[in-house]
């Protein structure tokens, strides 16, 4: 009689075979920026003067965090550091198997969001927990 972890724990149902193209082509929206095995939608909101860099990071990051987390813009001489406005929060499978959707919302001065759309970003880093997901801005390619 033989026993399997992977069985158990269904480690071999875990491997996702979706792309990048994948999850582009099922978004309503453009991303923002892509990295390995993510994408990054991004939209600016204002509440009672205050406001927000709201993302969504669809793809494989399956997290469950309590200590927030930093998004970072950087460019030619220029870097911004954004930090999570609150610091729980956690991925939601979706429908597509290995997916996941994860909303961090991020504080932004008004200053900075007027440079933040000005500059020619290089890389956008995420980083959670103890990792670090580098995006590159996301250029749509034409058919």
């Amino acid at each position: 009689m033989g026993f399997s972890f992977t069985k158990l724990f269904n480690k071999s149902e875990s491997a996702s075979t979706d792309t990048i193209e994948a999850i582009v082509a099922s978004a309503q929206h453009q991303p923002y920026g892509v990295s390995e095995s993510n994408v990054l939608f991004s939209g600016l909101n204002e509440l009672g003067g205050y406001f927000f860099f709201q993302t969504v990071i669809v793809g494989n990051l399956n997290i469950k965090c309590k200590n927030g987390a930093q998004l970072t813009f950087k460019g030619k001489d220029f870097e911004l550091a954004l930090d999570a406005d609150s610091l729980e929060f956690e991925s939601h499978h979706t429908e597509v198997k290995g997916r996941f959707v994860t909303n961090i919302d991020f504080q932004i001065e008004k200053a900075d969001i007027k440079t933040l759309e000005k500059t020619k970003l290089n890389e956008i880093v995420l980083k959670v927990k103890k990792q670090e997901i580098l995006f590159t801005k996301y250029t749509a390619t034409k058919k």
